[in-house]
């Protein structure tokens, strides 16, 4: 019976394990928390692009980056950085102290927007 109960507790612990490291996944992966992690780089490598004044009639004033229009290396890291935190126009990336918000749409293109002044 000892070892019975023995066996059932080790069943139990590594049950709790498990659990354990799924939360802590799903976690890690939550949308919540990815947002919360925006803008760990320097805005330089954003303002070291070439951006080309727009206007638009919802947007206002923007900037956008083209790709043919910028270093091939500096515009990838920017446009990966934007990429791989999801940033689009309703979920833009900046970070504090950053004068613009940046976000994609469309292929080959990096948009930019100054932020409002509290």
């Amino acid at each position: 019976m000892t070892e019975e109960i023995g066996f059932m507790v080790k069943l139990r612990d590594g049950a709790q394990m498990i659990a354990d490291a799924c939360q802590e996944f799903l976690e890690a992966k939550s949308p919540v928390k990815e947002s919360k992690q925006l803008a760990c780089v320097s805005e330089q490598t954003f303002n070291i692009l070439k951006f080309d004044p727009q206007e638009g009639a919802k947007l206002g004033a923007y900037d956008v980056a083209y790709k043919a229009n910028n270093l091939e290396d500096k515009w990838t890291q920017a446009f990966n950085i934007l990429r791989q935190n999801n940033s689009t126009i309703k979920a833009r990336y900046h970070g504090q102290g950053y004068v613009y918000s940046y976000w994609l749409y469309g292929e080959n293109k990096v948009y930019r927007q100054a932020l409002k002044k509290k």
